[in-house]
């Protein structure tokens, strides 16, 4: 172990209580703390479970100023958690990574009352709280994608209801735009749907989709593809004209696949298919 933390290790050990004390003192007085998300109790127990893992690895034989060495685990795994609770709480990428770098002052004043190398120690304490400031910052990114990874497949299994309009007959309203990932959620979500309920007519409505371009084109037509092989025909509804102008303009061939302008005409034609037809009740007779 260097000297630089050799002194920051004995400071850990000696003056443990004044350093915490100073330190949750600190983080409170900074700008912008959130004591509305995190009380002072709680922000003094994380304080004191980050000192004391802190210490435990300055301890240890052949600690270095490297924080992804093997000796830091500990360390790196709590800020880890740390930066995770706070992202799902609502802390900035700032306000997170302060908890780490307002050690720096409380600390840096400590080790100018140590009769030692101040400049080394100094330099240690800066490489050691940097890094692990970085670390933070890092670990909360990761922990915010994902949340909005796990949030972007529960919405992309929102948006892709497949839905029982009659005996034989399913629809499946699409809403946004398709990617690969979305399709894949469809095309399993409407084949399920399809052995569920026997249905051997599925209509896939695209009134809600922005664009079509070649490559929603060639995910609306795995979609059916899959659809048939699973024994059922598919109509495609929703096609305005402003759509039906890009699929001739892009060359795209949709002739084996029946379309329609409305989700109202599509549920005509599957009716039909299926032997039934609408019509419409003649009102009493006035007396």
């Amino acid at each position: 172990m260097s000297e630089g933390l050799s002194v920051i290790e004995t400071v850990l050990r000696e003056q443990r209580t004044e350093l915490l004390d100073a330190w949750v003192k600190a983080q409170l007085a900074a700008p912008g703390v959130r004591t509305d998300l995190i009380s002072e109790s709680e922000l003094r127990v994380e304080s004191d479970r980050f000192l004391t893992a802190l210490a435990a690895a300055l301890s240890t034989d052949g600690a270095a100023t490297d924080v992804s060495a093997p000796a830091w685990d500990a360390v790196r795994e709590q800020l880890t958690n740390l930066s995770r609770t706070r992202a799902t709480r609502g802390f900035t990428p700032t306000e997170t990574a302060t908890f780490v770098f307002s050690l720096k002052e409380p600390l840096f004043d400590m080790l100018r009352g140590k009769d030692v190398d101040i400049v080394g120690a100094i330099w240690a304490a800066t490489q050691l709280i940097d890094s692990f400031g970085l670390f933070t910052s890092e670990a909360y990114l990761r922990s915010r994608e994902e949340v909005i990874r796990r949030q972007q497949d529960e919405l992309i299994e929102l948006s892709t209801p497949v839905v029982k309009l009659w005996n034989g007959v399913v629809a499946l309203p699409l809403i946004g735009t398709l990617d690969s990932a979305r399709t894949q959620v469809v095309m399993e979500s409407l084949l399920e749907k399809i052995v569920e309920t026997d249905s051997a007519i599925a209509i896939i409505d695209i009134t809600g989709v922005p664009t079509v371009d070649t490559m929603v084109a060639q995910h609306l037509l795995k979609a059916v593809t899959a659809a048939r092989l699973m024994g059922a025909d598919c109509i495609i509804s929703g096609i305005r004209p402003l759509i039906a102008q890009t699929i001739v303009h892009l060359g795209l061939d949709l002739s084996e696949v029946t379309t329609k302008s409305s989700l109202a005409d599509a549920v005509t034609v599957a009716l039909e298919r299926t032997g039934h037809q609408i019509v419409r009740r003649r009102a009493p007779a006035a007396e």
